[in-house]
C-alpha cells in the first residue's frame, strides 16, 4: 500500500513538474484582494487544514491532497503540499495579521506617504539660519575670534557694562636699550626746545598699563557700543643713580570709542569691526618738555585665520600756533597706522607701522609675547624710527627691550 500511495502522491517528480506551473500562474489584483479577504476571514480554518493535512500525510497522499486542495491562499496551499510531502518540518503557524493590515499591505502606498517616509529616514540636513546660511555655517560665523573677544562683537562674547578689561598690551620691560637716547628734545615751537643736554642712560626700564570699559551697549538696535579706554606708558631711568632715577617720560592717553560690529568679505579678509574714536595724548610736562595732540580716528578690524589686521587712519585736530607744543608732529607720526597680529599656540606677534609722506619719516614696532610658565608670558619689544614715545616724536632711534607681559593680551 505504501508503494501505491507513493505512486499516487501529488509530490512524485512527474506530477510536481506538472503542478508547479499551475501554482505559479499570475493572479489578478482583484483575485488577490478577494483571496486576501477570504484568507483573513478564514485564517484559523486555513491553519487547521494545514495541520490536518500534515497529520493525514502518513495515512495517504489522497487524504493530504484533499486537505490541501481546500486551502484558498496560494502560499499556504503550497506550504501544505510541501509539509505533506515531508519537505519542511512542521512549525507553528504564524499569527495571522488583521484583515485591515493585510489589505493595507497589499495596497501600494500613496506617493505622498512614500515622500514622507523618505524624509523621515533621510539624515537631517542643516537648518537654514536667518540669513539663509546653514546652521553649521552660522556656527562658524559665530565662532570666537580675537576681535570678537576684545570688542564683544558676537553674542557669546557679550559682557555686562562697567567691567574693567585690558586694552592694549600691559607689560614690564626691566631693561630697554636705546641706540641713541634723546638728550636734546626739540620742537619748531621755541618754547618747547631743550637747550641743555639731559644726562640720560641708554638703558632704562619701560612699562605700559592699558585698560578699557564698556559704558553702553546696543545704542543702535542690536549694534553700537560706547567704550572708554586709558593707556599709560612710562620710561624710567631706574639705573641712573646720579640723576635720582627719574621718570624720563610718561605719556597719558585717554580715549572714547564708538564701536560697531560688521561682517563682510574684503579681499579674502573678514571685516569684523568698525571703530570711531577721539584720543588725547600728552606727557603732562611743563615747557620745554611738554608734548600733546588730539586726534579723531576710524579703525577697521579684519581677520583671516590666525591673523588680525587693524587699519587706523586719523586726523589731527588743529591747535593755535602759540599753544601747539609740536606743530610738526604729523610729519613724523603720519596720518595713520597699520597693525598686523598673528596669534597661535600661546604666541602673539605684532607688527605696527606708521609713515608720513609729508615728512618722509615713520616708525616700526615689533612685539612678541611667548609662553614661559603656566599663564606667565615673556615679552619682547623692538622699535625703529620716530615716535617711540611722545617726547621722541621727532627723534630717530632703535630700541630693544625684554620683560614680561603682565596681563593677557
Amino acid at each position: 500500500m505504501a508503494a501505491s500511495n507513493a505512486a499516487a502522491s501529488p509530490y512524485s517528480p512527474t506530477q510536481r513538474i506538472d503542478r508547479e506551473p499551475e501554482l505559479k500562474q499570475p493572479v489578478s489584483t482583484q483575485s488577490r484582494r478577494g483571496q486576501a479577504g477570504r484568507a483573513a476571514a478564514g485564517r484559523h480554518a486555513t491553519g487547521a487544514l494545514v495541520a490536518v493535512a500534515w497529520a493525514l500525510a502518513p495515512l495517504g497522499a489522497a487524504a493530504a491532497d484533499a486537505a490541501c486542495t481546500a486551502i484558498d491562499d496560494d502560499a499556504l496551499r503550497l506550504t501544505c503540499y510541501d509539509r505533506a510531502a515531508g519537505r519542511i518540518a512542521p512549525a507553528p503557524m504564524p499569527t495571522p495579521a488583521p484583515a485591515a493590515s493585510r489589505t493595507e499591505a497589499a495596497t501600494p502606498p500613496a506617493p505622498q506617504q512614500v515622500s514622507a517616509q523618505a524624509s523621515a529616514l533621510a539624515p537631517p540636513a542643516s537648518a537654514p539660519a536667518g540669513d539663509g546660511t546653514s546652521t553649521q555655517q552660522a556656527a562658524t560665523t559665530e565662532k570666537d575670534t580675537t576681535l570678537s573677544k576684545i570688542w564683544e562683537l558676537d553674542a557669546a562674547d557679550k559682557q555686562s557694562p562697567f567691567r574693567l578689561l585690558t586694552y592694549k598690551a600691559n607689560y614690564l620691560l626691566p631693561a630697554r636699550y636705546s641706540t641713541s637716547p634723546n638728550t636734546l628734545p626739540h620742537s619748531p615751537n621755541p618754547n618747547n626746545t631743550v637747550t641743555t643736554p639731559l644726562d640720560l642712560d641708554a638703558t632704562e626700564a619701560k612699562f605700559q598699563l592699558s585698560v578699557r570699559l564698556k559704558a553702553a551697549d546696543n545704542l543702535f538696535g542690536d549694534n553700537g557700543a560706547l567704550w572708554f579706554g586709558y593707556t599709560q606708558q612710562s620710561n624710567w631711568q631706574v639705573y641712573n643713580a646720579s640723576q635720582s632715577r627719574p621718570f624720563r617720560e610718561t605719556d597719558y592717553e585717554p580715549e572714547a570709542i564708538l564701536s560697531f560690529r560688521t561682517d563682510a568679505d574684503v579681499l579674502g579678509w573678514r571685516w569684523r569691526l568698525l571703530n570711531f574714536g577721539f584720543v588725547h595724548q600728552s606727557n603732562g610736562r611743563s615747557d620745554p618738555l611738554s608734548r600733546s595732540w588730539n586726534r579723531v580716528y576710524a579703525q577697521f578690524g579684519l581677520e583671516r585665520g590666525d591673523f588680525t589686521l587693524l587699519v587706523q587712519p586719523w586726523y589731527r585736530l588743529p591747535e593755535s600756533a602759540s599753544n601747539d607744543d609740536n606743530p610738526d608732529i604729523q610729519d613724523y607720526m603720519g596720518s595713520g597706522e597699520l597693525r598686523l597680529i598673528y596669534a597661535n599656540a600661546g604666541h602673539a606677534l605684532s607688527a605696527q607701522a606708521r609713515y608720513s609722506f609729508s615728512g618722509n619719516a615713520g616708525g616700526l614696532k615689533l612685539e612678541w609675547a611667548f609662553p614661559l610658565i603656566d599663564q606667565l608670558k615673556g615679552y619682547l619689544q623692538i622699535t625703529s624710527g620716530y615716535g617711540e614715545s611722545l617726547i621722541d616724536y621727532n627723534h630717530k632711534q632703535n630700541t630693544i627691550g625684554l620683560g614680561l607681559l603682565l596681563l593677557p593680551w
